[in-house]
């Protein structure tokens, strides 16, 4: 008998989506404008003089033409994930993959290596001129290793807990040199000896170094927004170029032309090295394309992963709340506005931070959840945490960050949360494919829309029903949530961007805002912009 009516229950609700397929009511419109990367890393010069940029979360590796200022694959996803990328010295090219934790080559003749793997955070490499690679874990691991380019023996350890060794180079006296991101210092390394000494100190956050061909050595500190020449001999920093924060690599062509990226910007720049001139090649307004949340002014707020941002619907141009390491907030990709709060979510930095919807203020971000998928303010000050991993939803007691309370347990991948005008709370079980309804005070909850396809943002319409983004079928729907009446809004959507194997399938959320005048709003991980649906 249950399996009959379970099969009654899928056909009315398969004829009910046929019916009202793809609506016609809705037209599709780009809001903000073109992004080139998803987010963008490191960055080299081969000896042809391809620039090549890297992207993690992008999962590819872009080649950038400085005079059109346009970018394309290089190297595709999955394998093209990169964090630091250079081409040693018989033309083979290698590279980090961050999140998976390898060491991936390129061969002249197109053969691709794994030179290292089961090593996350692999973060920075560099090649020495005869031939030797070494690379390093940083954020999820602190060493240096060097690796066999052929990928036969498995990387050698040469030593732990330096501090943070991010983007380095081989100076002209075979040493190699990098900063310490968490020691705020340039040092001096002795691989084969397997010593290091300082060699500058004194920056905000330095994030990589390179030589030119002069044997001059120039760093990056991303904190700061500075490029710097560093006299070797005294440690002095002379100042060369100043840009917007959030710098992370940099690299010299064959001519001694300096290009650097900016995470936050998506941006490739060029710095002219005499007057600190700074051109930009090429950027985009949106770093990545997080979850996304309305105001109560009208303002579309968005997690940006590099950024907090907002987004005037009327005319698509992009404000800034604040951008990582120069701002106090941890990499967000979900958020939500309630009860004049702005709650973020840092799903990988395991980080919820709140702040104050009226002036923009943030609050001190509070590490320890377990993958938080998104977060929302309750009227009593309390904070409700998704934790994606756990199938849990943690409310965390007003201005006591360490007395956390779990709400409901047993949750298929909770996702994004909304509170209703009634105060009720309702999430999105990614993996279960449903929406459901959590009693705050009792954990009670109750299911109020099923047999979704990876359910992610979502809100409530003006007229009362549920708009979701229904990732992996990659449309959005309306919901009847008292009839359980289905209208596709649209299919075809360029939502649903793969994840890692070994990071959550929630990956860059979607997400979606109902406007009040019917109009709807969703993120897209793919094209990396804000799009409208219009209804005529």
């Amino acid at each position: 008998m249950k399996i009959l009516k379970r099969a009654a229950a899928v056909a009315v609700f398969l004829m009910g989506l046929t019916a009202c397929s793809d609506s016609d009511e809705y037209v599709q419109e780009a809001v903000t404008a073109p992004s080139p990367f998803h987010g963008i890393h490191g960055i080299t010069v081969t000896k042809d003089g391809k620039i090549l940029a890297g992207s993690v979360v992008g999962r590819a590796i872009y080649e950038v033409d400085p005079e059109s200022g346009t970018a394309s694959i290089y190297e595709a996803s999955p394998a093209g994930m990169a964090d630091d990328l250079e081409e040693g010295p018989d033309g083979t090219l290698a590279w980090t993959a961050f999140l998976d934790g390898k060491v991936y080559a390129r061969k002249p003749g197109g053969e691709l290596l794994t030179l290292a793997e089961g090593l996350p955070g692999l973060n920075s490499l560099a090649w020495t001129e005869d031939g030797r690679l070494f690379a390093t874990q940083v954020f999820l691991g602190d060493a240096l290793y060097e690796l066999d380019p052929s990928g036969e023996t498995p990387p050698r350890k040469i030593m732990a807990g330096m501090g943070g060794l991010n983007g380095f180079d081989f100076g002209p006296d075979g040493k190699l040199y990098g900063p310490l991101w968490f020691k705020k210092q340039i040092v001096r390394v002795d691989v084969d000896s397997g010593t290091l000494d300082v060699v500058a100190k004194g920056f905000a956050t330095p994030a990589a170094v390179n030589f030119n061909s002069k044997g001059e050595l120039y760093a990056v500190d991303t904190e700061a927004g500075h490029v710097y020449r560093v006299d070797l001999a005294t440690g002095e920093k002379a100042l060369v170029a100043e840009v917007a924060p959030a710098i992370d690599n940099l690299a010299f062509d064959n001519d001694d032309n300096l290009f650097i990226t900016n995470m936050a910007d998506n941006a490739v720049i060029a710095i002219d090295t005499e007057s600190g001139e700074a051109r930009t090649i090429i950027s985009g307004p949106l770093a990545v394309a997080g979850d996304i949340a309305v105001g109560d002014d009208g303002e579309i707020y968005i997690a940006d992963l590099f950024a907090l941002r907002s987004m005037n619907p009327s005319t698509g141009s992009v404000g800034e709340i604040a951008r990582v390491w120069s701002s106090n907030i941890d990499y967000p990709l979900s958020i939500s506005v309630a009860n004049g709060h702005i709650a973020v979510a840092a799903l990988t930095a395991g980080a919820v931070q709140i702040l104050d919807a009226a002036s923009g203020v943030s609050f001190q971000p509070h590490h320890g959840f377990t993958t938080p998928a998104d977060a929302i303010a309750l009227a009593d000050g309390s904070v409700v945490v998704s934790e994606y991993a756990r199938g849990a939803l943690v409310r965390v007691a007003a201005n006591a960050w360490d007395n956390r309370t779990d709400v409901a347990t047993g949750l298929d991948g909770p996702a994004m949360l909304k509170l209703a005008e009634d105060g009720a709370l309702y999430v999105s079980e990614n993996t279960g494919g449903r929406i459901s309804r959590v009693d705050i005070e009792t954990g009670e909850r109750s299911v109020v829309a099923d047999n979704l396809s990876a359910p992610e943002g979502f809100d409530i319409a003006a007229d009362g029903r549920f708009v979701v983004a229904e990732v992996g079928a990659k449309r959005i729907v309306a919901i009847d949530i008292e009839s359980d009446e289905r209208e596709i809004i649209k299919e075809d959507l360029p939502i649903g961007f793969k994840a890692p194997e070994n990071v959550p399938p929630l990956f860059i959320p979607t997400g979606v805002v109902a406007a009040a005048n019917g109009d709807i709003y969703y993120s897209s991980d793919i094209d990396v912009r804000i799009y409208r649906l219009r209804k005529n």
